[in-house]
């Protein structure tokens, strides 16, 4: 009986032992016109265990991967070019990601464009209602990463801060709504089982 622990480790396992095994075979065809006709065989199957990369713009991707299965040592005629092993162990450059200097980070880049957005617009009722939502916007946000209720005051405090004084929050009609009406009410809920517990 053949165990599959004591079989060699395959290379690509996603494609099961048989395939290997179909590429081992294509290693021992003498001729180039045997070894193309048999890569062809084994790359149709391939693409039958995987039907979501069935498509000519990916189907390159079969034939490196049969080239990574013989270990580069298949001679036959690459449709897309002979794969090169450095290349596609080469690891793809980092992302550059910006990381602007934005006091109190958990309110996110959004606020930060709200509050530009605002402190450019020239009109004051628009520039007032621009910033009720911010505010609104904040509130939420904080109660999201706190889990706890929040004074209004801390919100105009960080709206003046993060503005550097450009948004003035001191306005008749500046009034944000409830946490109840901000967070969803499962959140509402565990918020007032927690209280009784302290109780």
């Amino acid at each position: 009986m053949e165990y599959t622990s004591l079989n060699e480790k395959l290379i690509m396992p996603e494609y099961g032992r048989n395939i290997q095994h179909m590429v081992e075979h294509a290693l021992t065809l003498p001729t180039r016109e045997e070894r193309n006709q048999c890569a062809e065989v084994i790359v149709r199957a391939m693409m039958q265990l995987h039907p979501e990369l069935n498509s000519d713009e990916k189907r390159h991707t079969f034939y490196d991967h049969l080239a990574l299965m013989s270990d580069f040592k298949l001679d036959i005629d690459y449709p897309y070019g002979q794969p090169v092993r450095e290349d596609m162990s080469r690891k793809p450059e980092l992302l550059q990601y910006s990381q602007p200097c934005f006091p109190q980070r958990h309110y996110g880049k959004l606020i930060q464009e709200m509050i530009r957005a605002a402190s450019q617009e020239e009109d004051m009722q628009k520039r007032q209602e621009l910033i009720i939502r911010i505010g609104n916007r904040m509130k939420y946000t904080y109660l999201v990463w706190n889990r706890n209720q929040v004074d209004d005051e801390q919100i105009i405090h960080d709206i003046e801060r993060l503005s550097g004084g450009l948004l003035d929050c001191r306005f008749p009609a500046f009034q944000l709504l409830p946490a109840q009406r901000l967070m969803p009410s499962e959140h509402t809920a565990s918020q007032q089982k927690k209280k009784k517990k302290k109780k």
